[in-house]
């Protein structure tokens, strides 16, 4: 992460329908109308993932975009649930709506990454509506159990570092084999977005409750798929950016989901696994481009 990873927005605490506060970044650019993009992260990720992708869209010289990014309930700064139950889809939708109304947004580009695209398609299925487009950041309608199971395996690891040095080498032990494009810069810019930083120290940012319910999962049982809800997206433009190393999104899948959604924008992200840094390489020009006709 860059020496500014704490600067260049406007942290803002908007409270859920429960009175949950949840923390958001605005990343506010002369923005001449053009839509606004709401980031959505993963499992036990938080707003920092999109830090420096949310610079490049609100600093860009020709087409600034406000950029928000959330972190959701439980995770990062955003606030504990005492209702461990609440750690679920249907809830993070409500929460997302939340965060709109809060800033009048009534339409924006949505990037979700894994479980963000799956928040996604709860929206896609209850208010299409607020969809100017999406972005899906490795997720889709089918999850694979493979990659469910190193989800689950990374999780239950749970190597606690003792220093920024220490994050680094476990993540690049967990992840090295599927992300061979990054350099010691990368791993290091992952670590700080991951890891919170308690007395300088790397902690992880998300309610242990979260992880519990992926170390719980049963990967014997049928996982259900999300077809249904990705009809919902038929008419919002959208563009699918695929880890070539993911083992959570099966090449098979983004293929059937460009079959049924016509124009659909795939983009591999090369020596990537699951799911792919934003701002690496070539994606944020694949991302300018796709959202510069919007």
């Amino acid at each position: 992460m860059r020496s500014d990873d704490e600067s260049g927005f406007l942290a803002r605490t908007i409270p859920a329908g429960d009175g949950l506060k949840l923390h958001v970044r605005d990343y506010a650019g002369a923005t001449r109308n053009r839509p606004p993009v709401f980031c959505l992260p993963g499992l036990t990720r938080n707003s920092r993932d999109f830090h420096q992708l949310a610079l490049l869209l609100s600093q860009d010289s020709l087409a600034p975009h406000r950029v928000i990014t959330l972190d959701a309930r439980g995770r990062g700064l955003s606030e504990r649930d005492p209702d461990k139950s609440h750690y679920n889809l249907v809830v993070e939708a409500q929460d997302v709506l939340a965060v709109c109304a809060a800033l009048d947004l009534r339409q924006a580009i949505f990037v979700g990454t894994s479980r963000g695209g799956l928040v996604l398609h709860m929206l896609a299925a209850n208010r299409p509506d607020i969809l100017k487009a999406v972005i899906f950041n490795d997720i889709g309608p089918i999850l694979e159990k493979i990659g469910l199971a190193d989800i689950r395996d990374y999780l239950n690891r749970d190597k606690k570092p003792a220093n920024w040095s220490e994050a680094t080498e476990i993540l690049r032990e967990n992840h090295g084999n599927a992300f061979t494009a990054l350099g010691e810069e990368d791993w290091q810019d992952m670590a700080r977005a991951i890891y919170a930083s308690v007395d300088g120290k790397p902690a992880a940012d998300y309610d242990p409750a979260i992880a519990a319910q992926m170390q719980a999962l049963d990967l014997e049982a049928p996982i259900p798929d999300l077809w249904t809800q990705f009809q919902g997206f038929q008419d919002i433009p959208l563009m699918v950016i695929r880890g070539e190393n993911s083992k959570l999104l099966a090449q098979s899948t983004t293929d059937e989901m460009a079959r049924r959604h016509p124009g659909t924008i795939v983009k591999i992200a090369n020596g990537q696994g699951h799911a792919p840094i934003l701002h690496f390489g070539d994606i944020p020009d694949a991302i300018r481009d796709f959202i510069s006709g919007l």
